[in-house]
């Protein structure tokens, strides 16, 4: 009856453990909560009977949210080998001599090289029971329960003929539309950002407190198999076909070349294009397929000899650092920015490069006068890296952060003392401000009014046709004219009078949210704005409702109401309000009626181009019907509506198992053909 009850006690522990998990880390619980209580009673009772066989860490002794990483050293069963590089196709050549020599015609598989963190994961009887980074490719850092968390990787392998011993490589990576909006949020906390997506990728699978980890939208490649038991295949892409079907996340973005031509034409393509992956890659890894012909190959002491990396020329460059600037932002935000000398850099012409804040110009240690450092990948916002430090004269000075804003003097100060920020308080007529709110409310993302953009913005303001937003919808032809930028050289009223008069008149009808998010509200996108209207009604409603009952708006949270509470305290927020809603603009939801509620409790996300819908139309649409339209892929999206040339938010529905539909099966639930 021992052997019973130790079999039976292993098997709840375990079962337990993972519950546990599901629950306090990835906030997925599998079971109902009488379902748990159920197995920790039988736990309990057994160990009660049996107090030999209790165990200090058992789950009935310890709360169920106790989960940390300590990060422990563990070997790896079979050495994590390393790759030799080459740089030019020159030196791939001599590998393809080298290769050929002791083998006749073989056949190269193709694979990106995801820009990730290397990770070792071990599943004994198709269970996940160990995942390790490299570490010295002897002995790497147990991240167990943080590679647990990320969603494409099952705990479980599956099928019938599992192996009883499997280690998998692979590469932990951040998804680079991901990365962007964590950084863009960590930003706007005060907090310090990522370098890169590498550094994301890292970062976030070393936290102590899983939860971290499990709040990142890490995903993961896997792209070999060290130790096996149980498990047998004659190719590298054998290989990659029976870890896909146990339910393994591989890359469809591999080949089988027959010859060297083959090889440079995948190089080559995906050197072009590298910016349409979903995650950042360095170059481009050539395998020898055969496994019996690797085996022939063998291993230097470092590296295998049937293998070799390609990597593409790193998108950084080297250039002077001017000055050091800073910009002033619509919510008064004092962002610095280096000014160097024209540099190109994949494929653009730059001059400009964020710096984040001053916090971050430290951590680099940044000089006015250095050879800077930059890196620009794809449409991302070029970023100085560092200095180089081998080229530092003594000239170089440091840059001293402003104390006053450079546009209207005023103190800048930061907001809390958690806020590495410092802003301009001066929100009202600070003229930085003025010129990116009014351009604000013009862009897409608000009211969408086309030809209100920056130069148009500038005009309204240098002008004094208007003093601030309150007075945008009160314009007519006899104000505009007393700017020349709407005047034409025979002193005549120009197009763009009619033309920025007209699309007004039609923001005024947009939805209540684009009035909200036009408002410029800290914290406040789409997505926020989208939630209010929905629940409020109305901007009035909104105004009236305290900090939780905001917070507590699904989409809203604590920091957004906060923001909210502040915007409405000041007199000239609210005149705002009152000088819109006397001009006609959507201060009240509009009441549709007749539209039946096909999508009311469903969130959407969409991605790509629709054949009967604008980016705008469908927005609405999905709320007119009841549903919610989110910017963002999440676990608690429903579904993901993909159309033409699709983004990265179709791999994201893919990595976390969210249903993806097209515009025929939308057409459908919005029909109430569920």
């Amino acid at each position: 009856m021992s052997n019973q009850a130790r079999h039976r006690i292993e098997e709840l522990t375990n079962e337990i453990r993972d519950h546990q998990f599901k629950y306090y880390v990835l906030d997925q619980p599998s079971i109902t909560d009488a379902a748990f209580d159920t197995l920790l009673s039988e736990l309990s009772l057994l160990e009660s009977k049996h107090p030999e066989l209790l165990a200090p860490d058992s789950p009935s002794l310890k709360v169920g949210g106790g989960f940390s990483t300590q990060f422990e050293q563990r070997d790896h069963i079979e050495k994590m080998m390393s790759l030799d590089n080459v740089f030019d196709l020159q030196e791939l050549s001599a590998w393809f001599d080298r290769v050929e020599k002791d083998i006749d015609e073989p056949s190269y598989l193709c694979e990106l090289k995801v820009d990730g963190l290397a990770i070792n994961l071990t599943y004994e009887n198709g269970q996940l029971v160990r995942g390790l980074t490299r570490g010295n490719g002897v002995t790497g850092e147990d991240v167990t329960l943080n590679v647990k968390t990320i969603k494409v990787l099952p705990h479980q392998l599956v099928g019938k003929d599992l192996p009883s011993l499997i280690e998998v490589r692979g590469e932990v990576f951040f998804p680079i539309a991901a990365f962007n909006e964590l950084n863009e949020s960590l930003e706007e906390a005060g907090k310090a950002l990522f370098a890169n997506p590498r550094n994301g990728a890292a970062g976030s699978l070393r936290q102590k407190d899983p939860r971290v980890s499990a709040q990142r939208p890490l995903s993961l490649i896997v792209h070999g198999v060290g130790a096996r038991e149980g498990i047998s295949f004659d190719s590298q892409s054998e290989a990659y076909a029976l870890l896909k079907k146990l339910g393994l996340p591989t890359s469809d973005r591999y080949k089988v070349c027959g010859t060297r031509s083959d090889v440079e034409k995948f190089i080559a393509y995906y050197n072009e294009h590298r910016h349409d992956v979903e995650h950042e890659i360095d170059g481009v890894v050539i395998k020898i397929d055969s496994i019996q012909s690797q085996e022939k190959l063998g291993f230097t002491s470092r590296a295998p000899k049937w293998a070799i990396a390609y990597k593409y020329p790193p998108e950084e460059v080297i250039t002077k650092l001017l000055d050091i600037r800073v910009s002033v932002g619509r919510t008064g935000r004092v962002t610095p920015f280096a000014f160097m000398e024209p540099v190109k850099v994949a494929g653009s012409t730059i001059t400009n490069a964020t710096l984040h804040n001053r916090e971050e110009i430290v951590r680099k240690g940044v000089l006015i006068g250095d050879y800077v450092v930059i890196r620009k990948a794809g449409d991302v916002i070029p970023e100085v890296l560092g200095p180089v430090l081998d080229r530092r004269t003594g000239a170089e000075h440091a840059f001293i952060m402003p104390t006053h804003c450079p546009d209207c003097a005023t103190q800048l100060r930061a907001m809390s003392e958690a806020d590495v920020d410092i802003r301009c308080p001066n929100t009202q007529s600070c003229p930085a401000q003025l010129r990116e709110r009014i351009y604000y409310i013009g862009s897409r993302a608000a009211l969408d009014i086309d030809v209100l953009g920056y130069e148009a913005a500038v005009a309204l303001l240098e002008s004094k046709i208007i003093t601030d937003e309150s007075d945008l919808f009160d314009l007519n032809a006899d104000k505009l004219m007393k700017s020349e930028f709407f005047i034409k050289k025979d002193g005549t009223a120009g197009k763009n009078v009619e033309s920025l008069l007209a699309a007004l008149e039609e923001a005024k009808t947009r939805p209540l949210w684009r009035t909200i998010v036009a408002l410029s509200i800290r914290h406040v996108g789409p997505t926020a704005a989208q939630a209010l209207a929905t629940h409020c009604d109305s901007i009035a409603a909104i105004a009236k409702c305290d900090a939780q009952e905001l917070a507590d708006i699904d989409g809203v949270g604590s920091t957004i109401a906060q923001s909210i509470i502040e915007w409405f305290s000041i007199e000239w927020h609210r005149e705002i309000i009152r000088k819109w809603s006397a001009a006609g603009v959507r201060v009240v939801a509009e009441k549709v009626e007749e539209l039946p509620q096909t999508l009311a409790g469903l969130t959407f996300v969409v991605t790509g181009g629709l054949e009967s819908f604008t980016r705008d139309g469908i927005s609405e649409t999905i709320i007119a019907h009841g549903g919610k339209s989110a910017s963002a892929v999440s676990k608690k999206t429903d579904y993901v509506l993909v159309g033409a040339e699709p983004g990265s938010k179709l791999a994201k529905a893919q990595e976390l198992g969210v249903p993806v539909i097209d515009e025929a099966r939308f057409k459908d639930l919005l029909a109430g053909k569920g």
